[in-house]
């Protein structure tokens, strides 16, 4: 199974200084892939992203990025 990672993350010149974005967040891939790494679990983030709940599901898209 392919999975365009395209649809979910965005990277625009004026939003977060360019980094790659989540989709219609201001949320960097970056922080996502910081918090797991930092030991933060999916549900965690979750509770504090709600939003986030499409993406956080498959973790392995962000690394892609």
């Amino acid at each position: 199974m392919s999975i365009d990672y395209h649809t979910m993350i965005t990277i625009e010149p004026g939003k977060r200084s360019g980094k790659p974005c989540i989709r219609g967040l201001r949320i960097t891939v970056y922080d996502v892939l910081s918090w797991l790494a930092d030991g933060m679990g999916r549900t965690e983030i979750v509770e504090d992203f709600p939003e986030l709940n499409h993406i956080i599901s498959n973790p392995l898209i962000l690394v892609k990025c």
